[in-house]
């Protein structure tokens, strides 16, 4: 069979920042795909903007955000500059239809599902009518509001708690858990208004509130001839306000059938669309193993990382050959029939952000002073804004970096993930590091019980042991001897004296060379 070999990009626009658009130029690079990127003046020292072949300012520089969401100037610079594709990463436009119809219109290709894909599946309350046809159980609720009072009458014919969602993106943002008409009232408005803010659209929904289940996805990839494989499960489990934090691949302790049900009904809802690119249908699975359709990320999710460590497929490259229009059977892709992808061992990856989390994970801002990452066999390390002179700024997500271990098994690549928190070194800003170390020795964790409630359960893992700051102290002591000229000062650690440092004497040699006495 002759393969199909479409013609290539030759300039790619990633209209988004940090972690997610280095992770799409380095995929982009080793396709040979001229790079672009774009930031606001808040961004100018940004790391994503040094690591594009070619790098545009967006925006007015008193406008730190908005701009990575302004359609008519993202396609100004991508036309201005001759691009002729834009991957819009997560998170911002990645699942605006407007915005994927805009591309096409200029001539520019959408890395993503088309838009017909985009606004069936992109809208919950669009995904939920898709997968109901499909015959994908679902979870009873309701959309379509006149009015608040219309909420309440719904929310008392489902039966408290019910859970309020935006219908127009994810990330947490418009969730509220009701367990009262009470809070329903007070929360809705609310919901809508956050709605509205993170993606223009303040249409919420209802839906039961499941107690306690795991939070399973199924990644999906397909071509443009209407070819879908799956690439297994994740569990998203562990999460705080809506937000995942630790994600699994593959899920542990889920029943074959299940993990076939989830598989099965994943593939019917794309199939039923004729999905395209790459996605992700979300799930909850409650405690008797019952299965329930939550919603599809037509896009690359942050988590990522996992299914490509388990299965050796570059989503993210992949990504990029469709839209170029290969299938999943030629050669480039390397992915030809469901049975030809498997999965190998375990990853899990943990963002590291700079929050407090023993002052309820406030974010924390400043500039990074020191900074060392770790390394190693079966370490992955996706990073934004990680270096040191790093300014940490508010007005961004407070990711820092992904780090992603890989093991043959689930305690492999715990210990391993373990040993890499200890290496890491993070100075000027708190991370949530000690957190995270505490939840992947965490017993409970390490058994695969984690559920949705895993971290509100185990207060425990907010009682962090003080690291070591010796970096910091070796940085004073060198500024008292070098700047200040002070060199009898001794070391102190909380204001007591250890001891004062030893300076050996050197002395040459007759070869010249310096010897120790």
């Amino acid at each position: 069979m002759k393969e199909h070999k479409p013609a290539g990009f030759k300039k790619i626009l990633v209209a988004n920042r940090g972690e997610i658009a280095i992770r799409i130029f380095r995929a982009a690079t080793e396709l040979g795909i001229r790079t672009v990127a774009v930031y606001t003046y808040e961004d100018r020292f940004s790391l994503h903007r040094l690591k594009a072949d070619e790098a545009y300012q967006i925006g007015a520089d008193n406008d730190p955000l908005k701009p990575y969401l302004h359609i008519d100037e993202l396609l100004r610079v991508a036309k201005k500059h001759g691009v002729d594709a834009i991957h819009p990463g997560y998170g911002f436009l990645s699942e605006n239809v407007e915005f994927a119809r805009r591309c096409a219109k200029a001539g520019i290709t959408f890395v993503g599902p088309r838009p017909s894909v985009m606004e069936a599946l992109g809208d919950k309350v669009k995904a939920k009518q898709v997968a109901e046809k499909a015959g994908v159980p679902m979870i009873p609720g309701g959309s379509d509001f006149g009015s608040i009072e219309e909420v309440a009458v719904w929310a008392k014919k489902i039966g408290y708690p019910v859970i309020l969602k935006a219908a127009a993106g994810g990330g947490g943002r418009g969730m509220r858990v009701c367990r009262s008409e009470e809070e329903l009232l007070k929360n809705y408005p609310e919901a809508r208004k956050e709605a509205l803010n993170a993606f223009g659209d303040d249409t919420v929904f209802l839906e039961k509130f499941i107690e306690n289940p795991k939070h399973i996805e199924v990644q999906i990839l397909g071509d443009n001839a209407g070819k879908i494989v799956h690439l297994f499960e994740r569990d998203c489990s562990v999460q705080r306000r809506f937000q995942k934090v630790v994600e699994i691949a593959p899920s542990l302790n889920l029943g074959q059938e299940t993990r076939n049900r989830l598989y099965d009904y994943a593939l019917k809802i794309a199939r039923s669309v004729r999905y395209n690119n790459a996605g992700t249908v979300e799930f909850l699975v409650d405690n008797s193993e019952n299965v329930f359709f939550i919603e599809v990320n037509p896009r690359i999710q942050v988590e990522h990382t996992v299914t490509e460590e388990v299965t050796g497929i570059d989503i993210v490259r992949s990504q990029i050959l469709i839209a170029e229009g290969y299938r999943l059977g030629d050669a480039k892709l390397r992915i030809g029939r469901q049975k030809d992808v498997e999965c190998h061992g375990f990853a899990i990856q943990c963002r590291i952000t700079t929050e407090k989390p023993a002052e309820n994970f406030q974010p924390d801002y400043g500039t990074i002073i020191a900074y060392r990452s770790p390394a190693g066999f079966g370490i992955r390390l996706d990073g934004g804004n990680a270096y040191a002179g790093s300014k940490i700024s508010p007005y961004f997500d407070s990711l820092l970096v992904k780090v992603t271990s890989w093991g043959r098994t689930f305690e492999g690549a715990c210990e391993r993930l373990f040993r890499a928190l200890l290496e890491f070194r993070v100075r000027g800003v708190e991370t949530n590091m000690g957190f995270l170390e505490n939840l992947v020795k965490n017993a409970d964790f390490k058994a695969g019980k984690a559920t949705v409630n895993f971290i509100a359960e185990h207060p425990e893992l907010l009682v962090m042991p003080q690291r070591k700051d010796r970096g910091t102290k070796i940085l004073r002591y060198l500024a008292e001897v070098i700047v200040n000229g002070n060199p009898d000062v001794p070391f102190f650690d909380k204001g007591k004296k250890i001891r004062k440092p030893v300076v050996p004497e050197v002395v040459l040699g007759k070869n010249g060379d310096p010897k120790l006495n």
